[in-house]
């Protein structure tokens, strides 16, 4: 018996601190350490604070997806509107006990969707700390492409912590064939 696929959705106010907890234990502090996509070792700082969670769930030019098991969070992305036909993926966080059964791709999925179909997007882009290889590597395998731009880490302006960019042309919206038959 196939177990029942985790739910996506949009986050609403009332999961921001399920969402803040869920980042942190994804990123940071010895939690992380038990997945494989964790910056524990690179940043000692807390990932998010409840306030930008808020105001990410408040802003009409970004929306934050989560999945859940039962009421839990345990996955989240944040589609954003950047420039016209552009959207910036970020956040993108699975419990450590979740990871490594596709739920990375299906939040990916599901963030490009929404910034094609919410604001227009052709192209995806991101960043990714320039030193976690084999998360870059992941990323490719999902069709992602490394752009040659690199950026600061906001707040952080050490070496080992510049971001590579990366970016995906997203799908077309679908066309359905129209019906030919005469009524």
């Amino acid at each position: 018996m196939t177990a029942p696929a985790i739910p996506i959705r949009r986050a609403v106010p009332g999961d921001a601190e399920a969402v803040r907890a869920l980042v942190e234990k994804a990123y940071r502090g010895d939690s992380a350490r038990r997945g494989w996509t964790h910056e524990a070792d690179l940043i000692a700082t807390d990932r998010t604070s409840l306030a930008e969670i808020a105001a990410v769930i408040a802003d009409p030019d970004r929306v934050m997806l989560i999945a859940l098991a039962g009421t839990q969070v345990v996955g989240t992305v944040t589609a954003a509107r950047t420039m016209p036909g552009c959207g910036y993926m970020a956040m993108l966080g699975v419990d450590p006990d979740c990871q490594a059964g596709g739920l990375g791709r299906r939040l990916i999925a599901a963030a490009e969707v929404a910034a094609r179909d919410l604001f227009g997007a052709v192209t995806m882009e991101m960043t990714v700390i320039a030193t976690r290889r084999e998360l870059v590597a992941w990323y490719l395998r999902q069709g992602y492409t490394v752009t040659g731009e690199e950026r600061v880490l906001p707040g952080m302006e050490a070496e080992h912590l510049r971001m590579v960019v990366l970016e995906r042309a997203l799908a077309p919206v679908p066309v359905q064939p129209c019906d030919s038959r005469a009524d």
